[in-house]
């Protein structure tokens, strides 16, 4: 049977949402249509508005909508220490542990040269100009530890030794090849006790 264009592209448009296969996308679309077109009028509207009104961090790099998040506007924040992560969802899962009061910097990615992905999509030029001041003491990688996390990693610890400024790594209790959204608080609170100096500075 071949569905309207309108419902194909719903269904199309579902599965950008990961872990959403064909089947799934067109399940989700004919109960929005067939049960729940309020859900659905809801969902919309909440996608428009969050699309609309929400940016990135003129700081950090964080989803926000201000100019400069609430983290980074914190003045209980500890403003000598910087983790560098790899998506939003890394914060969230950081914050939950509850271990940790600096600052962040959010890549949204990492290093992957075959994806056309470089060192200026992931904004560590603004990263550059972040640690020149002098004002961050410890830059703490917490990139996933995957192959394209450990080369990004390498490459922050590049740049903040060019301003002496201590590099230490989350430690490996996260396993390898997992991401950080995924990790339990209290793994995740003992990988960031156990952090380790990368070379360098």
């Amino acid at each position: 049977m071949k569905l309207s264009p309108a419902i194909q592209d719903l269904i199309e448009a579902l599965r950008h949402l990961p872990g959403v296969g064909p089947k799934s996308a067109q399940r989700m679309t004919l109960h929005l249509l067939e049960r729940d077109r309020e859900a659905a009028q809801i969902l919309g509207d909440a996608l428009v508005n969050a699309l609309t009104k929400v940016g990135r961090c003129q700081r950090c790099r964080n989803f926000t909508e201000l100019s400069v998040c609430e983290l980074c506007g914190d003045p209980k924040r500890d403003d000598t220490l910087l983790c560098v992560v790899e998506a939003p969802a890394d914060v969230l899962a950081i914050e939950q542990t509850g271990s940790y009061r600096g600052l962040y910097f959010v890549l949204m990615g990492h290093l992957s040269p075959l994806d056309g992905i470089g060192p200026k999509q992931l904004g560590l030029d603004s990263l550059d100009l972040l640690l020149a001041p002098a004002s961050i003491a410890e830059v703490i990688l917490a990139t996933n530890p995957t192959v394209e996390g450990e080369a990004t990693g390498h490459y922050i610890a590049e740049i903040a030794s060019r301003y002496a400024i201590t590099v230490t790594r989350i430690a490996h209790g996260v396993p390898l090849g997992g991401e950080l959204e995924f990790i339990d608080p209290t793994t995740l609170a003992h990988a960031l006790g156990g952090r380790k100096v990368v070379g360098g500075a």
